[in-house]
């Protein structure tokens, strides 16, 4: 069994109880102090009463001014005390000689105090004399002239005050008990309460898994984001912090509030469901999955984790052009190889001509392409790309050409993502033409119009195709991260490029826009940096 202070149990019955303890005596300490307040003031009255009354009585006066020859004073007294419950009842004359007294031996003898009375006064308060503590009044004996001629001294011990005070220590009593029931029903239904609440988890436990969660959290290199059942988060993490892009702690506020709209607000709240989705911000390619979490059986919230692919899937796309372009390379080898074969074949027959003839028209065809895009585009790594991704779609059956009314002088493509651009845009056309079923048997399967065009201060890009097309419904959703139609390629995950297209068109400060009439047609105005020296 837990030692006692252990279980959370035990520390809320042992911190309640104490509380109802302390709150007890402090108020029994200030109740006895106010009834013994009260006790005193209503004894004084009483006194004061009793003393007036009885120093105002003709035949008092009388006796003590004349001595109390007969001797009826020290009845009188007595008889006095007794029928109001006095402690005592003393009469004085002015001297200060006692004619009554509860004690007979000091009757007859003089008080140690002056006569206070004799200035025609009430006075009252605490004495501490010969039978004790006592509330003690004192007041004038009068003559019949009104002439102060002694006093009388009542009194009720302090004694007495307590047994008043001790007749309602029962009811107090009876008060506490009630109280410090209570508190134990209390602290128990409050323990069970939030032991329900922490699943069970004494504090302890609660400290050691909160030790190990920030550990945890924090020393992964994936994001974790969760959120309560109320949508405000109450998990993350400084990967998720910086793959989110949040600045604040986050801790507490909701997801609306530190992500901005779109997929990737979508994703987090669980309006877009899936494995692995795929959500592209400014500055990472983001892999999430979101999964809800069930303690005892109940829905407390969800917990999203964040992977970073934005190296990842950069050197998949990478890898991806390089096999691409192996390809090419190969089917172009195979073909030079054939044309060589024919040149070979056509010199062992002494067909020295026509082998010449065969050779001036191969170099024609190949020189015409690249002669034609470098005299319109002036930068060399956009004209290399044209190249290359012609050569590509040319294996899978698919022209690539340049729109004769294109031009791009060199150096006005400086700090502009039209490499990357043009590349997506190429790539997604040739693949809506090559994998359109309309075209299976024809050759060639279609074609891929780019037009590059630079004016003063702008840059246009248009890339068509005369493929399928893109259906007017989903137009708006192309740019959208995880958005395709086609199947997924190995490990390159679709629906990217063109959001990736999309962000880099925005942050350069341009516009891109989709329309499909025959095909699909993408345009891209940039805005243009130009070089210093460019020609």
């Amino acid at each position: 069994m837990p030692r006692l202070g252990r279980t959370l149990a035990a520390r809320i019955l042992v911190a309640v109880l104490g509380i109802v303890v302390a709150t007890l005596a402090v108020g029994f300490a200030l109740f006895a102090r106010l009834t013994s307040q009260q006790a005193d003031t209503r004894a004084i009255e009483q006194a004061s009463g009793i003393a007036v009354t009885l120093g105002r009585v003709p035949q008092v006066a009388r006796a003590v001014s004349d001595g109390d020859p007969g001797h009826v004073l020290p009845a009188l007294g007595e008889q006095v005390r007794a029928s109001t419950g006095a402690s005592y009842v003393v009469i004085i004359d002015r001297t200060g000689r006692r004619y009554s007294h509860p004690n007979p031996a000091l009757v007859g003898q003089r008080i140690e105090e002056p006569v206070v009375a004799l200035d025609g006064q009430v006075h009252t308060g605490i004495d501490e004399g010969s039978l004790g503590r006592s509330a003690n009044a004192r007041a004038p004996i009068v003559d019949a002239a009104g002439r102060p001629v002694g006093e009388v001294s009542v009194g009720i011990l302090e004694s007495e005050v307590g047994v008043r005070l001790n007749a309602e220590v029962l009811d107090i009593a009876l008060y506490a008990g009630i109280a410090l029931a209570l508190g134990v029903a209390a602290s128990l239904l409050l323990a069970r309460a939030i032991k329900r609440v922490t699943f069970g988890v004494e504090p302890a436990e609660i400290v050691a898994l909160m030790q190990e969660r920030e550990a945890m959290l924090h020393g992964i290199r994936e994001g974790v984001l969760a959120v309560d059942a109320k949508g405000a988060i109450n998990v993350l993490n400084d990967e998720a912090r910086r793959l989110l892009g949040i600045d604040s702690t986050g801790i507490g506020q909701r997801v609306e509030e530190v992500i901005p709209d779109g997929r990737l607000r979508r994703i987090v709240t669980g309006e877009v469901g899936g494995v692995d989705l795929v959500a592209v911000t400014d500055e990472h390619l983001l892999v999430l999955n979101r999964m809800p979490v069930l303690v005892g059986g109940r829905n407390v919230g969800w917990v999203v984790t964040i992977r970073d692919r934005t190296e990842l899937e950069a050197l998949v796309r990478q890898l991806d052009s390089v096999e691409g372009l192996s390809t090419a390379l190969r089917a172009q080898e195979h073909e030079f190889s054939n044309r060589l074969h024919v040149l070979s074949v056509l010199l062992e027959l002494g067909e020295v001509e026509e082998a010449m003839r065969y050779s001036r028209e191969l170099q024609a065809e190949t020189v015409l392409v690249s002669e034609e895009i470098r005299a319109r585009v002036g930068s060399p790594v956009v004209a290399a790309l044209l190249l290359a991704k012609t050569t590509v779609a040319a294996e899978r059956d698919v022209v690539v050409r340049l729109d004769p009314t294109s031009r791009l002088e060199a150096g006005r493509d400086e700090e502009l993502p039209l490499v990357t651009v043009l590349g997506n845009l190429i790539d997604n056309a040739v693949d809506a033409v090559a994998d359109d079923p309309r075209t299976v048997g024809t050759h060639p399967r279609g074609e891929v119009v780019v037009r590059l065009w630079g004016t003063t201060d702008t840059l246009e890009l248009t890339v068509s195709d005369s493929g399928p097309g893109i259906p007017e419904d989903r137009l708006a959703d192309v740019f959208l991260d995880g958005y395709s139609t086609k199947a997924p390629r190995g490990a390159m995950r679709r629906g990217v490029g063109l959001a990736l297209v999309h962000r880099l068109v925005t942050r350069a400060g341009g516009t891109i826009s989709a329309t499909s009439a025959a095909g699909a047609t993408f345009e891209v105005h940039l805005p243009l940096h130009v070089r210093q020296g460019a020609p």
